[in-house]
Order: structure tokens, then sequence, then C-alpha cells
């Protein structure tokens, strides 16, 4: 039997390169990408198929594409839109430019890829279109305003296109995490660094203690687990013949998606005020 075939972006570290070990073992054709050439470069002296692609810039998303049907041959059985970073900081420290840069990544980008693989999908009569979000989809918690809007917009978007896509074979879910083992917070603080300034800030005395979380050792929240958590959720949703819609992974997001479900939004407020 042919094996499938996936795509999955962000595949440099954390959850992209654990879902590509992964599923190339078991027996998938996996094609990475990575924004870094030089990440690339050690995915592919690691027996990977590997592309550059960096979803901020579109001539790299199309270059990319362009790539991926030449090795392919244009069949893409799955796609896996993991690649995301996160921007700290409180809302009223946010440039306009710095959440833009926020959202090229995170939706934009991943909007462009799959409105570039979908055509392909629909060609062929089939797919799967997984995407990485997170309980911060759904549940907005403080001093990670940029990242919250692009994964709550990036969910809209993808409920829409559940919606228009109803009567094909092509189908969609959300995996949505709560903490996960990976670099996620050591890039974080790189980007906090670059982008926030705490000394002219209001919030100057809470970002001393985000300093601490960020910069912390290991996992920094309860309930932290490892990235194959996300990926076995992943197997399902490219190999069920009924995946679902959306995949809770981690404690906090069952507890949050169920208060949110139970509980007045005052009280969901007072609730969040305390998440550190």
């Amino acid at each position: 039997m042919e094996s499938k075939t996936i795509f999955i972006t962000g595949c440099s570290s954390g959850i992209g390169y654990v879902a590509a070990v992964k599923l190339k073992k078991r027996g998938y054709r996996v094609i990475c990408s990575a924004r870094k050439e030089a990440d690339v470069l050690r995915l592919q002296t690691e027996g990977f198929e590997s592309i550059q692609l960096d979803l901020a810039d579109s001539i790299s998303i199309h270059n990319a594409v362009k790539k991926l049907i030449e090795l392919t041959h244009g069949k893409i059985d799955a796609l896996f839109n993991n690649g995301a970073f996160g921007q700290p900081g409180a809302v009223e420290d946010l440039t306009r430019d710095v959440l833009r840069s926020q959202f090229e990544t995170n939706f934009f980008g991943t909007h462009e890829l799959t409105n570039l693989v979908l055509p392909i999908m629909r060609k062929q009569g089939y797919g799967r279109i997984v995407y990485n979000s997170s309980i911060l989809g759904f549940v907005a918690m403080k001093y990670r305003g940029a990242y919250n809007a692009s994964k709550f917009a990036l969910e809209g978007l993808v409920d829409t296109l559940r919606i228009e896509l109803y009567d094909t074979h092509i189908k969609l879910s959300i995996i949505e995490p709560g903490p996960i083992t990976s670099h996620f917070r050591k890039n974080a603080f790189a980007l906090y660094k670059k982008n926030i300034d705490p000394s002219i800030s209001f919030h100057k005395t809470t970002y001393q203690s985000m300093e601490e979380r960020l910069q912390k050792e290991g996992p920094a929240a309860p309930f932290t687990l490892p990235a194959e958590a996300v990926v076995e959720k992943l197997i399902h949703a490219i190999e069920s013949k009924q995946p679902k819609i959306r995949y809770y992974v981690t404690f906090p997001t069952y507890l949050f998606g169920f208060l949110k479900r139970i509980l007045p939004m005052v009280w969901m407020d007072f609730l969040l005020r305390k998440v550190q």
C-alpha cells in the first residue's frame, strides 16, 4: 500500500518535529518545513524531505507549495498547520507593527498556505487539514493578547471553512493544547525583549514576574505534557473515519473548556486574572 503524504509546518523543534518523527515511523511520507535554512538542512541530514517556508512571507509560501507539488506529484493526503509563535506583552504595549507580525505568521500565512493546498485536495477528492491552535484560541489570558487574538481569529476562520467544505471529503480539525514542553517560551522571551520596553510601561512590575516565568527551566505551568500528547490527537484527526472538530490536550484545556460553558463571563474573568 502506498504511504500517505503529510506536509507539516514548523518542524524545527517541538510539536512539529515530534510529529514528523512519529508519523515517519508510522509509515507516512513526511514532508517537513522550517523557516530557517539551517533547520531545513538539519532535517534533511536526519533523513526528512524538508522545504524552507516562512509563513510571514507570501513568496516563500508560494515557492514552498510549488516545491511540495513537485515532490508529491500533486498528491497531499494531509496538512498539519503547526507553525506559529507567541508574542508576549500587555495589549496596550503592542504596537500595530508587532501585532501585524504576530498575525502574518499565525493567521495570514496559515490561511494562504491552506488556500494553496485546498485546490490539490479538491482535485484528488479528499484530504485532511489539521490546525494546531491553543487553549488560548477560546479563552483569553493576560499578557498574551497578540497570541490570543491570532488564535481566536484562526479558529473563527477554520470554523467557517469547515462549514463551506461540508459537501467535500476534505475534513478539518483543530487541536487545542494547553502547556506543552517545547521552545515556545524561549522564543517568546526573545520577542518580548525585542518588542516590549518594560521601563516605560504601566505594567513594569508585572513584567518582572513574567520574565521569570518565560526564563524558567523546565515546565513553567502545572499539567505540562510532552509534544507526543498533541501528536496522538493529530494521528486520530488524520486517520479516523470521523475525525473530531476539536481536540483538547492537557487538563487546563478540558477544565477551561468546561468552565467556559457553565460560568458567567464575570466569573471566568475572575479565574483568568489568577492565571500567571
